[in-house]
């Protein structure tokens, strides 16, 4: 056991530290953790079956026995993107547009396949408690358009002279820049000093946006999950200290320097990381042979700032990780039949950097001086726009005998927003509502189980415009994921 359980740690830390992390299905958490819960539709709040439960419920992992769990996913979210329609205002009189806007056209993400490792161990300590650990990839978002600035609109050219009359010089009446569709040749003086000083709209090119344009977020999560099981053996509660790793990095996004109360901290930095921790709370009752129930909680994780990008997010570089909560259910009408059904709920809501809105006017950030609390990066900062969401999982197990067993299920996520905060969200198109999965799993021997889980989510799109900024322009986010996942669990 010794020899075979430090192979499998060594390999799941090796693979841990791969930089290709990166999920969004439930915005940007995962649908579910370990091979059979995702091919049951991420169910395991009262149906744990290997050592990746306590990522849903830590109680669960005082009966998935003694042993291991390794699993590696193949993560393709592609289609993603952003299509930007040929709607924006424009000047009858001059031809040009009356504010910033997105080259129309669609702007589709790259990079498009990620290796996402998860790794689980349990180990009885007496006849009721359990002691554990679960690593595993919470969550994330990753975005990359290459093919043009998205942004291009919304800065002057490089040293370009604001409000001197003369071809180019075009400056939005809300405190943005922007270019016509086919701009004359600008005024440019790389001399001339910066508003107030001076009037050198855009110097050396600090506003110009640039590609690759796009975000990455990556998590992993560690729970170490500790379980005890009251007399008669139905029922336990679980207790899990979380440790969590962010990395994060922000590219294209000089435009919005402008509109900071950090301007050097807003894009561009390379790779920043965070660190944080919180607690995940759990029980799990087996009321009769039949049905048994669970419940789960786990915290907001507190996390160090991303001080590299405090310019960016609310509260200059906060970006915490959101509270958790899971029922659930699971009934035998027949021996070999199992439904589950959990509830979950992702409290968005109340971290600032992913909830605040950007459906408002932020003009006055632009302007020189002190800037509102509600600019970028500032304590009431402009954020994504995302709500609290609510996801509603089915899952089904149909066990054709002793060593074969055949999964599917079915979920349905509530809005991540509205289409008023769709512009922003070119960096983050969580659309994704519907998750279909699919799975079978084999028992080679007494010891060893393979588990192959297919998940797929229909492209969604989402409408919207952001009249604060892009006024009459509209647009559509979308996604499309498909996440393959096969893994090795040995009980000794």
């Amino acid at each position: 056991m010794g020899s075979a359980f430090r192979g499998a740690l060594v390999a799941s830390v090796v693979l841990g530290g791969l930089p290709t992390l990166a999920s969004a299905t439930n915005g940007y958490f995962s649908h579910g953790w370990g091979a059979r819960s995702k091919a049951m539709a991420g169910v395991a709040t009262a149906l744990p079956q290997d050592g990746l439960a306590a990522a849903t419920n830590p109680a669960g992992m005082a009966f998935v026995g003694e042993g291991f769990d390794i699993g590696v996913a193949f993560f393709h979210p592609s289609p993603r993107g952003y299509e930007a329609n040929p709607d924006f205002a424009v000047d009858p009189a001059t031809g040009f547009p009356t504010g910033p806007f997105v080259t129309p056209g669609d702007y589709d993400s790259d990079a498009d396949w990620f290796l996402i490792p998860s790794f689980g161990y349990n180990r009885p300590l007496g006849e009721r408690a359990t002691i554990g650990v679960s690593i595993f990839g919470n969550g994330g978002m990753n975005t990359r358009y290459r093919d043009r600035a998205v942004w291009e609109n919304f800065a002057a050219a490089p040293d370009q002279l604001a409000g001197v009359p003369g071809a180019g010089q075009i400056a939005s009446p809300g405190g943005l820049l922007f270019l016509p569709t086919n701009p004359p040749q600008p005024v440019t003086d790389p001399s001339v000093a910066p508003p107030p000083a001076g009037n050198n709209a855009n110097p050396g090119g600090y506003f110009t946006a640039t590609t690759p344009t796009g975000v990455s977020l990556e998590q992993l999560f560690i729970e170490i999950p500790y379980t005890y099981r009251f007399a008669g053996g139905r029922q336990a509660l679980g207790i899990a200290p979380v440790f969590a790793i962010q990395r994060f990095e922000a590219e294209g996004l000089e435009p919005f320097r402008g509109a900071s109360v950090a301007p050097d901290r807003v894009t561009n930095n390379g790779e920043e990381w965070s660190y944080g921790a919180g607690l995940h709370l759990g029980w799990y009752g087996q009321v009769n042979e039949r049905l048994a129930l669970g419940a789960s909680y786990r915290t907001r994780i507190y996390m160090t700032d991303f001080d590299d990008y405090e310019g960016l997010f609310a509260g200059g570089g906060e970006f915490d990780i959101p509270a958790m909560l899971n029922l659930g259910l699971s009934y035998r009408p027949w021996r070999d039949l199992t439904l589950a059904f959990d509830y979950q709920r992702i409290f968005y809501g109340d971290i600032d950097a992913i909830a605040n809105s950007n459906a408002r006017d932020i003009s006055a950030c632009f302007a020189p001086g002190t800037k509102p609390s509600y600019c970028l990066g500032g304590d009431n900062g402009v954020g994504f726009g995302w709500e609290t969401m609510d996801v509603f999982k089915f899952g089904v197990r149909y066990d054709v005998d002793e060593r074969l067993s055949l999964m599917g299920g079915v979920s349905y996520n509530s809005d991540f927003t509205d289409g008023s905060m769709a512009l922003f969200n070119i960096l983050t198109p969580a659309t994704v509502r519907w998750h279909l999965t699919l799975g079978a799993s084999y028992q080679a021997s007494d010891r060893d189980r393979f588990t192959l889980a297919l998940s797929y989510m229909p492209e969604e799109q989402l409408d919207g415009a952001n009249p604060s900024i892009t006024q009459d322009q509209t647009g559509s986010l979308y996604m499309q994921q498909l996440d393959i996942e096969i893994a090795w669990s040995r009980r000794f």
